[in-house]
């Protein structure tokens, strides 16, 4: 593959599975103004991908991402300007993977969070700059740091300014997964994830999202619920089970 010193953030779907790449490889995938706008319009083709169910998230070259363009951030409100983009990238429908080679810093730990997986292999470190910048941490990447890895690894981050290398990543419940071949892991994973019923899992997805952000609507999840017990997928999973046979899901 040619990598590119100087592109924009490139989408390419193949049926069920999208793939979302950063592509400014001598740059650690650094992102840019013109990055960030790009990533938004890609996130607004995903929101209307119905047959889209599961997104990945790479980065071109030897690292994920390093985060916002840093000699920019006294012109415009980096931690602003991320906060939308990884609430955005949130609330996606699909379920979405961050395959994470090499290093990630700053915002982009909490792009990474904001997936519903993450995968690595086994290289790289990850850190948060902010406190050595002078510069405060946005608050959903606050309460994505607290939620997915406790209070006391976001205050290690944040506070402390850690560094953490790959092989802690694990430990710390950074990563799900982890295997030196990244490409091969994503397709167990996709494998996996594309046999399970998708109707329940957007429902959850969602539910699940809106506990941890505090924003959980209890008459839309029994709703869901409703509806995922007259599907057809309900009745395909009872099906299968009794007939011990793998299921075969439609999203209905």
């Amino acid at each position: 593959m040619v990598q590119t010193l100087n592109a924009e953030p490139a989408l390419a779907i193949e049926g069920p599975v999208a793939t979302l790449s950063l592509r400014r490889p001598a740059l650690a995938n650094r992102l840019s103004l013109l990055d960030i706008s790009a990533l938004h319009r890609h996130i607004e083709t995903l929101q209307q991908a119905q047959g889209v169910r599961i997104v990945l998230l790479r980065g071109e070259g030897k690292h994920f991402c390093a985060g916002f363009q840093i000699d920019a951030a006294d012109q415009v409100d980096a931690p602003a300007l991320f906060e939308r983009l990884t609430d955005a990238w949130e609330r996606l429908p699909q379920l979405t993977l961050a395959l994470l080679q090499g290093d990630v810093w700053g915002g982009a730990v909490d792009l990474a969070l904001a997936c519903d997986f993450r995968l690595g292999n086994g290289k790289g470190q990850l850190g948060i700059p902010a406190a050595r910048l002078g510069l405060h941490f946005y608050g959903g990447g606050m309460r994505r740091l607290a939620s997915r890895l406790g209070a006391s690894a976001a205050k290690r981050l944040l506070l402390a300014g850690q560094t953490w290398p790959a092989a802690r990543w694990q430990s710390e419940g950074f990563i799900d997964d982890e295997d030196a071949d990244l490409a091969a892991l994503s397709a167990r994973w996709q494998s996996k994830l594309l046999e399970l019923a998708p109707l329940a899992q957007a429902g959850m997805k969602r539910h699940l999202n809106g506990l941890l952000n505090g924003t959980l609507n209890r008459e839309a999840l029994e709703c869901d619920r409703a509806v995922c017990a007259h599907s057809q997928d309900f009745a395909e999973g009872l099906a299968a089970w009794r007939e011990k046979r793998t299921p075969q899901f439609s999203g209905a």
